[in-house]
This record gives C-alpha cells, sequence and structure tokens, in this order.
C-alpha cells in the first residue's frame, strides 16, 4: 500500500497541537503526508484537485462533517477511480466519524492510515454528492440555524434548545417520495436520507443504515402528531429503549425521488440544495474509506 496522502485541515483548527504533532509521527514513520489549510469557500475543492494532480489517492478530511462533504463532493465530482477518503474529527458534532467509530484522537485517527481501505458508497442527489445524511423540513431549520457558540456550549442539546424555541414557528413540509416499493406523499416535520446514521449533533434518524450496502434509508416524520411530541422526539435520543421508532415511516432504497409543491431546501451535511424535484441514488462502493476493523456501519446484515 502506497504511504501517501494528503491532509486537508478546517482552518479553525490551524493551531492544533495534538494533529502537529500526530503528522509530525506519521511522517516519522515514512508516511508522506502532506498538509493544506482551507482559509474560505472553494479551498477544499480546489485542495482535493492539487492532490489529484500531484499522484495523491488518499484525501484525509481534517475537520467536521461539513469538510467531509465538501472533500467527498470534490472527490467525486473529479471522476477520477479508485480514490480513498480518511477522516480526522474536529467538528463540533462529527457525527459521520462517530457512527463510523472512527477515533477523535488524531494520533488514533491517522494510525487507521495503516488500515487498507474499504469500499463504501456514495449518494449522489442530482448535481451533488453526500457520503453521511440529506436531511429535510423542520429539523433541518433547526440545525442551520443553531450558532456555532451555542453548539459549542451545549454540543447536541443546543439543537434541541432551538427547537423548542422556535417551536411556533413549526410549519410541516409536504412532499411525494417515490423509489423501488416504496411510495409516499403527505406533509412531513423531517426528512432524513441516510447512508450514515445521525446528523445534525447526534439525531440518529436512520439507526440502522449502513455505508457498504448498496441502500440509502429513508426516515420521515409525519406531521400528522402532536407536535410537541414530533420536536422532541427528533431532537432527543431514544436511549436504546425504541420510544421514536413508531413516529417514523421508514423504507430502504437504491433511489428516491422527490417532489414538492413549492421548492424545498435539502441540506447535504451543511450544503443546502434548495429544489422542487430531487433524484437520489446510492453509487455502490463509489470510494474507500479508512476505518478501523470493527466499523459499526459496515458489513451489518439486513
Amino acid at each position: 500500500m502506497e504511504r501517501k496522502a494528503l491532509l486537508i485541515l478546517h482552518g479553525k483548527q490551524a493551531a492544533h497541537q495534538a494533529l502537529r504533532e500526530a503528522v509530525m509521527s506519521r511522517r516519522e514513520d515514512g508516511w508522506d503526508l502532506a498538509v493544506r489549510v482551507t482559509w474560505e469557500g472553494g479551498d477544499a475543492e480546489r485542495y482535493v484537485d492539487e492532490a489529484l494532480s500531484l499522484g495523491y489517492r488518499t484525501i484525509v478530511a481534517a475537520g467536521g462533517d461539513g469538510s467531509v462533504r465538501d472533500i467527498t463532493q470534490a472527490m467525486m465530482a473529479s471522476g477520477k477511480p479508485d480514490l480513498t477518503l480518511a477522516i480526522v474529527p474536529m467538528g463540533t458534532a462529527n457525527d459521520f466519524a462517530t457512527a463510523a467509530g472512527i477515533p477523535e484522537d488524531p494520533a488514533e485517527a491517522l494510525a487507521l492510515l495503516d488500515h487498507a481501505p474499504r469500499p463504501v458508497d456514495v449518494i449522489q442527489v442530482n448535481d451533488s454528492y453526500f457520503l453521511n445524511m440529506a436531511t429535510g423540513g423542520f429539523g433541518t431549520e433547526v440545525t442551520t440555524q443553531t450558532s456555532e457558540d451555542l453548539k459549542e456550549l451545549l454540543g447536541g442539546a443546543a439543537y434541541l434548545l432551538t427547537g423548542l424555541t422556535r417551536f411556533a414557528e413549526v410549519r410541516p413540509a409536504e412532499g411525494h417520495f417515490r423509489g423501488p416499493d416504496f411510495e409516499w406523499q403527505g406533509e412531513f416535520l423531517a426528512l432524513g436520507l441516510g447512508n450514515g446514521r445521525q446528523a445534525g449533533g447526534g439525531q440518529r434518524l436512520c439507526p440502522e443504515a449502513c455505508i457498504d450496502d448498496g441502500l440509502m434509508d429513508v426516515a420521515i416524520l409525519p406531521s400528522d402528531m402532536d407536535l410537541l411530541a414530533g420536536v422532541r422526539g427528533l431532537f432527543n435520543s431514544d436511549n436504546g429503549n425504541g420510544e421514536r421508532e413508531g413516529l417514523f415511516v421508514r423504507a430502504r432504497v437504491s433511489e428516491l425521488e422527490i417532489e414538492t409543491p413549492e421548492p424545498m431546501h435539502l441540506n447535504l451535511d451543511g450544503e443546502p440544495l434548495k429544489d422542487q424535484r430531487f433524484k437520489l441514488k446510492v453509487l455502490p462502493g463509489a470510494m474507500g474509506l479508512v476505518v478501523g476493523e470493527e466499523c459499526p456501519m459496515m458489513g451489518v446484515e439486513k
């Protein structure tokens, strides 16, 4: 295996001493590990293009879920085959890395580079790509409007607090969903389309999703319920007792088409798309991912 990778670091973490030490340690172990630091929008895409032009086939995303999405988007848009993504979780929530069992410690995360990459699915929606989850409805409005300061102070609880303070503004969305052996139409409070399992600071909208099964998990929270119960169900964990399960319409499909009577925001891990028609399809094994031997989201029997 070629011991060569380019690490793209979110600019907010440029002075992170533990990461600096972990990078130096990997270099001492014989890794050609280059580093680039983002400053403004578009940097991640530019650095991915630079990495590929220099012959790097492994890209390390050192940041949060937004960084993972930006780099995945750039890797897929390049059209290059046999690319590998590694992750050093350095965001506020790190939803994808948490569900995948990737360590938060930079040295432990970079140690996974010694593992052979494993093929994982990527989901294409219209002309964009994502690795973790797309969300829509009231939950998306809350996650996009929760301040960074509040997230740093309260973590995942910040989303619940924001949701409750905006309770009077709850307005259902409406959509028509069609996929193989699945169709649903109606008003909904929240929507999760998962390749991964959680988003928005720990909302486990798709708790059984796997990233290597060729399918996306669909979770729709209908609006025909008590609104407070719906909001609490969306932003609270069920603590493993299954209390949330009866709230959702669920499906598992290889492709999905969504039509809405008015433009809707679909949030791809922080990147909003606004349209009235979304076409999603799973691209099986579209890229490699560096994870531990017992990644919770891989190889699970359905």
